[in-house]
């Protein structure tokens, strides 16, 4: 159709003939041609601007993520996750340089073994790791977001060491990205585990260590020491490569009250390890992080027991909260499956130098702080208790007997995770502080009443401290950030939509400062 086509004129008609428009003339047209070119055609390129850009308005977190994954579709997180990107601002992998200072970054996550994550809460038995797909899929977006936070330190709890092709994912994955892996698994073949990762631009590995606790909880710690790649000022003159030790650790759900002082051994075993480490291999004072899924709040007896050993929750110094228990809730970091949520994941910091009681005292003190708790549960007052660990003894005292049996009815000794002959012995000396082999009511006292939280003074400083005292040069590490993910939990609020984990994330910058401490012996 694409010939011309004529209306001849009637016979009578004395007119010119008039020739029909044809579609080759309307395209012939130059006005025609110019107007198409120069309205029509812009307004269509218009259209498919705006309509990618809208898009693109919608996925331009999800693009800055899928940068760094090798599979676009596994990009997408729920949506609490796409609402905002952590650390866009300082990306923390690059937060060093583009801030203009060394800093070093840390996350730790427990990742909920898919063995472990409930599927259907009608029946409690059926897990994701039946589905491939399922836990697949969860993981990798796991992985994307580690690989995009970039953290100089990676601390995971519940891997799943127990499935090979997970396993094969995070460590080609992660050691791609620069990373040197380790993993440990619980004992008595339990399925899940940890994995710690450190990237090589930041610090090289020099020994690691694994520590088993052989509890009745099968639970592991890993031990780095490491190295900084790059050096650390001390002054104009001079710079160092700073030595870290890293721990990675899970601790013992509390299923009972009576199971804090599991937890609280398994914390004592880490400390103990650490001075043995340190002593055996001549190592001077250098800062200890403690990474993982602590299993107790503020509130609890191993938060207050690291406190009296010198360490501090980076966190909780970033947004300048105290150990009262007006702030104990002001951030969670886990929804377990009672249904309860709580704040229960730490990255710990202790600097050289920090001031710290005995170790041996501070555990006392954590264990006397159980015992009264155990105590108080049953409705017992000051008088009470000392009348029920006085027990049937004559005179207005506690026999050793007596507080052994007293344990024992409180379900702190007498069983396979309770407290040992020599731990009860240990605890003994410290009641009885006369030495006499009794415990008299004022004895009991010091220690009912004992605020055994307190804070040590500091005796490390910047570089400006007093002059005219014995000091050493240190590198410690000051918390320049810290940040919970999602950022509901920062408000003490479990977001519905999350199901990344059972977990939030935690990530925290650090930068390290120069110290001079008084030299004294701890």
């Amino acid at each position: 159709m694409n010939q011309d086509i004529t209306v001849p004129p009637p016979s009578n008609s004395v007119h010119k003939p008039k020739l029909r428009p044809t579609l080759n003339s309307y395209f012939n047209k130059p006005t025609l041609f110019k107007a198409f070119f120069f309205c029509f055609l812009p307004f269509l390129i218009s259209l498919f601007l705006i309509a990618y850009l809208n898009q693109s308005g919608k996925n331009s977190e999800m693009v800055l993520l899928a940068g760094f994954c090798n599979d676009s579709d596994i990009a997408n997180v729920d949506s609490s996750e796409s609402k905002s990107v952590p650390f866009q601002e300082t990306r923390t992998g690059h937060a060093c340089s583009t801030m203009g200072e060394p800093c070093i970054s840390c996350t730790t996550f427990n990742i909920l073994a898919p063995i472990y994550k409930r599927l259907d809460q009608q029946n409690q038995s059926v897990r994701e790791s039946d589905f491939r797909a399922f836990w697949l899929a969860r993981n990798k977006k796991i992985v994307n977001w580690l690989l995009y936070e970039r953290s100089s330190i990676i601390c995971l709890q519940e891997f799943w060491v127990g499935n090979e092709e997970l396993v094969h994912m995070y460590e080609e994955s992660l050691g791609a990205a620069g990373y040197d892996t380790f993993k440990l698994a619980r004992t008595n073949n339990r399925g899940d585990g940890l994995l710690t990762a450190i990237h090589k631009e930041y610090f090289k590995v020099l020994n690691r260590r694994e520590l088993f606790f052989n509890d009745f909880g099968d639970r592991v710690a890993q031990l780095l020491h490491v190295q900084s790649v790059a050096p650390f000022s001390i002054n104009q003159n001079e710079s160092v490569q700073q030595e870290i030790i890293i721990v990675n650790t899970h601790l013992l759900f509390p299923h009972d009250s009576s199971l804090s002082i599991v937890r609280l051994h398994q914390v004592y075993q880490i400390l103990q390890y650490l001075e043995a480490y340190q002593r055996e291999n001549k190592l001077s004072q250098m800062p200890v992080i403690l990474c993982g899924d602590w299993n107790g709040s503020k509130r609890g007896h191993v938060y207050k027991f690291l406190r009296s050993q010198g360490f501090v929750s980076s966190y909780d110094i970033a947004h300048e909260y105290t150990d009262s228990d007006a702030d104990a809730h002001k951030w969670v970091s886990h929804r377990n499956h009672r249904g309860n949520i709580c704040g229960v994941d730490f990255i710990w910091l202790r600097n050289p130098h920090k001031s710290q009681k005995l170790l041996k005292i501070s555990w006392a003190e954590a264990a006397f702080g159980i015992i009264k708790y155990q105590l108080k549960k049953v409705s017992l007052a000051e008088n009470d208790a000392f009348a029920f660990l006085r027990a049937d003894s004559s005179g207005n005292h506690v026999t050793y007997s007596a507080f052994c049996n007293a344990l024992r009815q409180v379900n702190l000794t007498g069983l396979s995770h309770g407290l040992s002959f020599q731990e009860t012995k240990d605890l003994w000396v410290q009641a009885d502080a006369d030495g006499n082999g009794v415990v008299d009511y004022e004895e009991f006292k010091r220690i009912w009443d004992a605020t055994w939280l307190q804070h040590m003074d500091e005796d490390c400083s910047l570089e400006d401290s007093n002059e005219g005292i014995a000091e050493d040069d240190a590198i410690g590490f000051a918390v320049k950030k810290a940040v919970l993910f999602p950022h509901e939990v920062e408000k003490g609020i479990w977001p519905e939509n999350y199901s990344l984990s059972d977990h939030a994330r935690l990530t925290a910058v650090f930068s390290p400062v120069r110290l001079r401490c008084s030299k004294q012996s701890l």
